[in-house]
């Protein structure tokens, strides 16, 4: 018989004509018969999860409304995203060739416009003025929350109350000394005090630290102290009960364990930091270790985990139950129950909930039997996030949990680092030095991912904070947290001490570690204040290469590239002016910085410090040699370039 030539396929995706010769992929690329067939032939050939696509468009969404800070520009933005679609729609409804990319556009659309209008919608909800002018008052108040701050030696109320010079009531937050506290100053009392108010500030400079953005959303109109005794009116009567169980879970952890190690403790336990010496705090900071002082993931999955654990282990002694019942699903439950239960003890901040919410997900997937950790999973947490409490976006806190979470749930999805993982018949030692480098390599990754995000915000980073991780996590996870549990729960019989001492020992450890690194030279990367969009840089092509599939995601370098070189060029900047203008400084030789005014407070100095990348001492002009300075101005002369 004769046979007949099997006929040729058609290549290069849509519009692509049949050819009897191999091609290769530029030239079907540039037979597709359209922009629009090209990126429908991309889409489905990467065969991507949509789902945190759509989370990125919405959280862009909410981004470009903090950009852009006009109704006018916002509803632009909504009507632009609304005409894409509907345009995209009257395009491509009768093309069924084009389905993937209609959807994508009318879903990407959507979910931008819906960021701006929940973002909108939140602040018009939760946005409070902040009051006219500074006051000074006495206020009848209810006190709404208190935090303990005993390494400043003072505690801080947020109060409700209605001010004399307002008509309306408003929520305040003052400072209180230590040595003015009394018996029945806690949630739920009504008190009465002098204070001294003021508006939430402004950045101090053009791209410093916004308290006034974060106190419109608290719902905070103003800040400040209390001038003199306080009065209890009406002691508390029920509520802020999670409150009092946090500070006397504190108080009692720090008397059982003294100095930093119990400090640390403390913030382990109840999410109370308030007494960590700042010499502590800075050298945790500079390691690259102040993750572990906040109730974020790894304390929340750390106490989720071992109950999910003991709690599968102990009830499958119980037969009757194994038989009946799947184990699985009620250890998660009891798990879930767990850190439901940590996080509003150690006070449910939007961290803290964040982190209950991701593991909850992680629990319901267990249960299910399905893949607990994936992008996906990711992005179903953000969007909760994001739908509950918008203005997180901005805040570091967001940007590095979840970017943190990203890289890990990433890079362990990769084929290279499955491929190294996979179970194989090799010795105990083999394995643990795979797992060892596994986790320094997840280390490094984190560092590199997050460091961007770090200095954006804080300029300064930890350099070797990788090293310094691999030993402190698993420290902190299975020694220094299940000792402080171990210790909690044999207090109850007063035989805690054995443990308290273990702990000390480990968290000894830990602040040796800090200590340690944060001295090493070259430590510390100080960068000055770089511009938003080298942050955008970094995190497009950082999501890119986390989110897309196939070689196309390697194009995420390309924006990496380009923010590389402008982050590590940035240069200080001569001259920064306050706001009111009352306080100038000056980048001179050296690591010092020329101050017009030096005043009691050092917030002012150390955040022009912080901004010009120095890590020296704010000088008086006054003070300089080359200052010519009287009562009414100072001049110098500074040389930059070759120039006077």
């Amino acid at each position: 018989m004769a046979t007949q030539n099997a006929p040729t396929v058609p290549l290069g995706g849509p519009g692509g004509e049949a050819h009897g010769a191999v091609q290769r992929p530029w030239q079907g690329r540039a037979r597709l018969s359209s922009i629009g067939a090209y990126l429908e032939h991309a889409l489905a050939a990467a065969s991507i999860d949509r789902g945190p696509w759509l989370v990125v468009a919405f959280a862009a969404g909410i981004g470009f409304w903090f950009a852009a800070a006009t109704p006018t520009s916002w509803i632009t933005a909504v009507l632009v995203g609304l005409c894409f679609a509907l345009g995209g729609y009257l395009v491509w409804r009768n093309r069924p060739d084009r389905v993937l990319l209609l959807q994508s556009l009318l879903a990407v659309a959507l979910a931008f416009s819906f960021g701006i209008g929940a973002i909108w919608m939140r602040s018009v909800t939760v946005g409070t003025l902040p009051i006219s002018r500074p006051t000074i008052a006495v206020i009848d108040a209810r006190i709404l929350a208190r935090e303990n701050r005993p390494a400043e030696q003072r505690f801080r109320l947020t109060l409700a109350a209605r001010l004399p010079s307002e008509d309306r009531a408003v929520k305040v937050r003052v400072n209180v000394p230590q040595d003015r506290d009394k018996v029945g100053v806690s949630e739920g009392a009504r008190v009465r005090l002098r204070v001294r108010l003021l508006p939430p500030p402004p950045p101090l400079v053009p791209g410093a630290y916004d308290f006034a953005r974060k106190a419109w959303f608290e719902g905070l109109a103003a800040t400040g102290s209390a001038l003199g005794e306080i009065e209890v009116v009406d002691a508390a009567s029920g509520g802020g009960i999670f409150g009092r169980l946090q500070r006397a879970l504190s108080t009692h952890v720090r008397g059982q364990l003294g100095g930093a190690p119990g400090a640390i403790a403390a913030a382990f336990a109840s999410g109370d930091r308030g007494a960590i010496d700042k010499e502590d705090e800075d050298a945790m900071r500079d390691a690259g270790l102040t993750h572990l002082l906040s109730i974020s993931g790894l304390h929340v999955s750390a106490v989720i985990a071992a109950t999910y654990f003991c709690a599968i282990k102990l009830l499958a002694l119980w037969p009757w139950l194994t038989l009946r019942v799947r184990l699985p699903v009620v250890a998660a439950a009891l798990g879930a129950l767990a850190g439901i239960g940590y996080t509003l003890l150690t006070g449910a901040q939007v961290p803290t909930v964040r982190s209950c919410i991701g593991a909850g997900l992680v629990l319901v997937a267990l249960a299910m039997g399905r893949e607990p950790l994936s992008l996906r999973m990711v992005a179903i947490a953000a969007a909760v996030v994001l739908l509950l409490w918008p203005e997180s976006l901005v805040g570091p806190s967001f940007q590095m949990s979840f970017a943190a979470v990203i890289a890990i749930v990433a890079l362990h999805g990769c084929s290279p680092v499955r491929k190294f993982l996979a179970p194989r018949d090799e010795g105990w030692l083999r394995v643990f030095l795979r797992r060892l480098t596994m986790l320094f390599a997840t280390g490094m990754v984190i560092e590199i991912v997050l460091m961007p995000v770090v200095l954006y915000h804080f300029h300064r980073s930890g350099i070797y904070g990788a090293f310094a991780n691999v030993l402190a996590i698993p420290l902190v996870t299975f020694a220094a947290m299940p000792l402080i549990g171990l210790a909690l729960l044999f207090d109850l019989v007063g035989m805690g001490a054995p443990f308290w001492w273990l702990t000390g020992k480990s968290l000894e450890l830990l602040l040796a570690i800090a200590h340690f690194v944060s001295s090493r030279p070259g430590a510390v990367k100080l960068v000055p204040q770089m511009p938003l969009w080298v942050l955008l840089m970094f995190v497009g092509g950082g999501l890119w290469l986390a989110l897309w599939r196939g070689r196309a995601r390697l194009f995420g370098f390309l924006p990496v590239v380009v923010a590389v070189p402008a982050m590590a060029m940035a240069n200080p900047p001569d001259v920064q002016i306050s706001r009111d203008g009352r306080q100038v400084g000056i980048t001179v030789s050296g690591d010092r910085l020329l101050v017009l005014r030096d005043g009691r407070s050092n917030y002012t100095k150390d955040s022009l410090l912080e901004l010009a990348a120095l890590d020296g001492e704010a000088v008086a002009m006054t003070d300089w040699p080359a200052a010519r300075c009287n009562r009414d101005s100072c001049i110098l002369k500074l040389d930059r370039g070759g120039r006077i």
